[in-house]
């Protein structure tokens, strides 16, 4: 083992997958949670909770640096660049099928009845 690869821990991809929400994001989640949760918890009411519920959830994501919708758009992301390239790796075969198949016929002849030309009796 290299000395790189033992200085890593081993848990450290399921470490950098945690962590989705960095720098100026991660600050702004902070700022806005603090501001929002002063503000609901001015307000009062049914309006004010929801709005320190609302502050709570973006102080969290931007403390913990993750966010699971984060998470899940990225995701999601990552499945539709997935079946892009598969849809683009479908479409080269089936151009080269079909080069394939015109390069087979270009030197083919076909003899016998033609149906049209020579009709049976």
């Amino acid at each position: 083992m290299s000395e790189k690869q033992r200085l890593i821990p081993a848990n450290s991809a399921h470490m950098a997958s945690e962590h989705n929400v960095h720098g100026w994001e991660r600050a702004g989640s902070v700022a806005t949670g603090v501001i929002m949760v002063g503000k609901g918890l001015r307000r009062g009411g049914v309006f004010g909770l929801i709005q320190v519920a609302i502050g709570g959830v973006a102080l969290a994501r931007g403390i913990t640096g993750h966010s699971s919708v984060k998470s899940l758009i990225e995701r999601g992301r990552s499945d539709l660049d997935n079946i892009r390239a598969k849809i683009e790796r479908s479409g080269a075969e089936l151009q080269a099928l079909k080069a394939n198949a015109e390069a087979a016929t270009r030197g083919t002849t076909v003899t016998g009845n033609d149906a049209l030309k020579d009709p049976k009796p």
